[in-house]
């Protein structure tokens, strides 16, 4: 059953509208964020540089489910952009024997994702020496336990 309407007797329903996607500017941004999620790719735009932190007591529980990785330090966009560069080096589910739980990827439960974990600073700008990514810091690959045991 299709849930396209018609109004009048004018023209043939042919279940389509005058919309365009692709067009603004926001999402021109949005399709090339999206291309290039976690790349290095630099076409000389003027980054950010900021610094990751963990700000959650060590006996909080989120960390059960995200552990940390001390402080790291990126190249990004906006603060939202810097979580995303962080988490996307850590390894995801794809990769091995695991499966995510309430999602198809695991990027989304990454430590650097939640607020109240992680804190992002702006320690510089304006920066087109450098290349989107991570600068500093090292990002575990043992996130992630395989269903499987060893």
């Amino acid at each position: 059953m299709s849930n396209v309407s018609k109004i009048g007797i004018d023209d043939i329903n042919n279940a389509t509208n005058p919309n365009t996607f692709g067009r603004s500017m926001e999402s021109k941004a949005q399709i090339k964020d999206a291309a290039a999620k976690g790349s290095t790719y630099a076409d000389g735009e003027p980054l950010r540089i900021y610094r990751l932190e963990p700000i959650a007591a060590p006996e909080d529980p989120r960390w059960a489910n995200s552990p940390g990785h001390g402080v790291v330090i990126v190249a990004a966009r906006t603060t939202g952009d810097a979580r995303i560069v962080a988490a996307s080096r850590e390894l995801d589910f794809m990769e091995i024997d695991a499966a995510p739980a309430d999602d198809v990827t695991t990027a989304n439960a990454s430590a650097f994702r939640d607020e109240k974990l992680y804190t992002v600073i702006e320690i510089d700008r304006d920066r087109t020496d450098v290349a989107r990514g991570v600068l500093e810091g090292n990002i575990s690959v043992d996130t992630i336990r395989p269903v499987q045991p060893d």
